[in-house]
């Protein structure tokens, strides 16, 4: 289904640009703020560290619960406007974050964040995406990823010098400010939407055809499978310079495999990008969820000799399944609907990302290492669940752009 009509959208290439750069952004003033800016927070207003990670628990929480309301939107609007606004929201949360000084103004600053992260992250782009290209949105919701993908690797730093040379709450309202300078225009670059009654609608007759999936039945597989990848990718993050110690590892090659997830989450989109683009997205998806638990059984056998490679099929695990969070409900579902769709499917894995570091946090205190085996189940656990799933497209009643289903 061709959603822009040939010459009116820039090249594939511009817009995946625009967005890529914007969503580096958005994640690296957002989600991965805490990581550099606890510390300094907490001291500066007498507060555990953790308050600063409950409060972006809290705002994870809020962005999944708005996730089908915004998909739902970007279905009937286009996401433009949306991710402009969202740049808004975010300028917002990061200025009242600058000047927090104790935990009410922090809590609020951090729901705004999560307004922000529900309108302006993964989920709202992909939506973007599948409303401009339709079924033809794969490469660049993968294009997208592997540039946000340096998010961390660019904003930690960032961050970091800022903090350290000018204090924590002047990097706060230097990322506001790139929002505005930055973000904003290039969300503000994309294609306006075709206009809901210019876009062809599937006929009723496609939708009726025997012997397809149920969309009710695939879309709880999916949802299911990515809660259980969130939990997983959230848990270990917390816990994996602890976890390869308890292993065996010094901390010097704790240091050094856990600097490897990140270029593995790379190389993995690379290769999804090049060789796996010519599968179904059901392929990338099962072979992601088998890297941990091969992972874990690797490490398992040889200790610290092998966290390196742990940490790199987990890696690489992640950053298959991020794009499967956008490539593979549209193969199984198609555009019609798809911000929609994906904000349902998202919300439980907002939930368990959120509480992933604290649950796999008490396994560790109460079972030590055996809580790495815990997460290989949970893994283990979403293979099985995707492979019910059949790689045509699920069909029920359908869910059609611009429909109010709720």
């Amino acid at each position: 289904m061709t959603q822009v009509p040939a010459g009116q959208a820039r090249g594939p290439l511009a817009i995946v640009l625009a967005l890529g750069t914007a969503q580096t952004i958005a994640w690296a003033s957002s989600y991965y703020l805490p990581a550099i800016l606890a510390a300094p927070i907490a001291r500066d207003l007498g507060l555990a560290p953790t308050y600063v990670f409950g409060a972006l628990s809290g705002a994870l929480v809020i962005s999944g619960l708005l996730g089908p309301r915004v998909g739902h939107a970007i279905d009937t609007f286009g996401g433009r406007g949306l991710l402009a606004i969202s740049n808004v929201v975010f300028v917002a949360g990061l200025l009242l974050l600058s000047v927090a000084h104790g935990a009410a103004v922090l809590i609020a600053a951090w729901a705004l964040l999560g307004i922000g992260m529900g309108m302006g992250l993964y989920e709202a782009a992909f939506a973007t995406l599948a409303r401009i290209y339709g079924t033809n949105a794969r490469r660049t919701i993968t294009g997208i990823t592997l540039i946000a993908g340096f998010a961390s690797t660019l904003g930690w730093p960032l961050t970091t010098w800022l903090a350290s040379e000018y204090g924590w709450r002047v990097a706060c309202q230097v990322w506001a400010a790139i929002h505005i300078a930055l973000a904003l225009p290039l969300n503000l670059s994309l294609p306006r939407a075709v206009p809901l009654d210019q876009q062809p609608r599937p006929g009723a007759a496609a939708n009726r055809q025997s012997g397809r999936q149920s969309e009710t039945f695939a879309m709880v597989l999916l949802a299911y499978m990515f809660a259980a990848a969130s939990f997983v990718s959230s848990g270990i993050s917390a816990i994996l310079p602890t976890m390869l110690v308890a292993f065996g590892a010094s901390p010097a090659q704790a240091l050094l495999a856990g600097a490897l997830v990140g270029p593995a989450q790379v190389g993995a989109r690379l290769l999804e990008a090049g060789w796996l683009a010519r599968f179904h997205p059901l392929l990338s998806a099962r072979l992601a969820m088998l890297m941990n638990p091969i992972g874990v059984v690797a490490l398992v056998a040889g200790g610290p000799l092998l966290a390196t490679t742990f940490t790199v099929l987990y890696g690489a695990g992640n950053g298959i399944i991020t794009i499967a969070r956008g490539t593979l409900p549209l193969a199984l579902f198609g555009p019609a609907g798809f911000g929609k769709r994906v904000g349902m499917i998202s919300l439980p894995s907002r939930v368990t990302g959120a509480a992933a570091p604290l649950a796999l946090g008490l396994m560790v205190e109460h079972i030590g290492s055996s809580a790495l085996w815990i997460s290989a189940l949970v893994s283990l656990s979403a293979f099985f669940a995707l492979l019910l799933l059949r790689s045509e497209q699920a069909t029920s009643t359908p869910l059609q752009v611009g429909e109010q289903n709720s």
